[in-house]
């Protein structure tokens, strides 16, 4: 199993970065997927939710308006759209599988907010 995470970035406060996963080696339409975020000296957080097939999706309170998440399965690739970004939300962002067990975390793309 690997994730390939890109788009991330520098951008100002207030600023929007649309992340991407590509995924591979397990049945990536069948899997509902998650973005979460990592800040050194803290835990892993989850950021949003998608179903299997896209039709349901799911947000950290602190997200709910200003991320999108989405999914393409012909392309095995979670994507995150980010608005109006945090100096608080800098982070390293990584896709997995939603449900327990999930697969080894990618190397992941960082972000980065600041002016």
């Amino acid at each position: 199993v690997q994730f390939v995470e890109s788009g991330g970035g520098l951008v100002q406060p207030g600023g929007s970065l649309r992340l991407s996963c590509t995924a591979s080696g397990f049945t990536f339409s069948n899997s509902a997927m998650s973005w979460y975020r990592k800040v050194p000296g803290k835990e892993r957080e989850l950021v949003a939710f998608i179903s299997s097939d896209g039709g349901a999706t799911n947000y950290a309170a602190s997200m709910k308006g200003r991320f999108t998440i989405s999914r393409d399965n012909g392309k095995s690739t979670v994507y995150l759209q980010m608005n109006s970004l945090k100096p608080e939300e800098a982070a390293v962002y990584n896709c997995n599988r939603h449900y327990t067990p999930l697969y080894s975390w990618g190397q992941g793309t960082q972000v980065t907010v600041s002016s």
